[in-house]
C-alpha cells in the first residue's frame, strides 16, 4: 500500500478534545474522498477510542493522548495511545455491556462500536503503562473510482 500522508498530534486528556480529535481525523482523510457515511464511522470510533483514554485510560486525571494516522490511497491506519492506567483484561472489556465504570453509566459499548465501524480493531494495553488501539479502515468508495 503506497502511503499518501500521515500525521501524529498529541493532546490533553481533556473531554473537549474528543471533538478536536474527530475534527482532526476528518480533515485528515478527506483527502482521499471517502463517503460522507465513511468519514462519520471513522469519528464515531475516534470518539471512542479517545472518550475511553480520557474515562477509563486517566480516570479523567491530566495525561496525554497520542493519535497517529497513516493515509493509504484507499484506507486509513490509526494508532491512538495514551500512557494511563491500561486495561486489566482486554477480552472481557471487548464484551459488549461490559464497563469498569458502571456508577458513571457507560454503555460498555466502545470495543463493540470500534469494531462496527472500522475493518479491523488490534488493542494493546499494559497494567499502569497504558493502551494502544489500531484500527484499520478500507474506504470502498475511493478503491471503486
Amino acid at each position: 500500500m503506497k502511503i499518501v500522508n500521515q500525521v501524529y498530534v498529541e493532546f490533553p486528556s481533556n473531554s473537549i478534545n474528543e471533538g478536536f480529535a474527530r475534527s482532526l481525523i476528518s480533515a485528515f482523510i478527506s483527502q482521499i474522498d471517502p463517503t460522507v457515511e465513511e468519514l462519520e464511522d471513522v469519528k464515531t470510533a475516534i470518539s471512542e477510542v479517545v472518550t475511553n483514554s480520557i474515562i477509563h485510560g486517566y480516570d479523567n486525571q491530566e495525561g496525554m493522548i497520542g493519535m497517529k494516522c497513516v493515509l493509504y490511497e484507499d484506507s486509513v491506519e490509526i494508532i491512538c495511545t495514551d500512557f494511563g492506567g491500561g486495561i486489566k483484561d482486554i477480552q472481557e472489556a471487548r464484551q459488549p455491556l461490559f464497563t469498569s465504570k458502571p456508577h458513571l453509566e457507560r454503555s460498555g459499548m466502545g470495543f463493540t462500536i470500534m469494531e462496527n465501524f472500522m475493518d479491523s480493531l488490534h488493542i494493546a494495553s499494559e497494567m499502569n503503562k497504558g493502551t494502544t488501539v489500531k484500527l484499520f479502515k478500507k474506504f470502498r468508495s475511493v478503491s471503486n473510482k
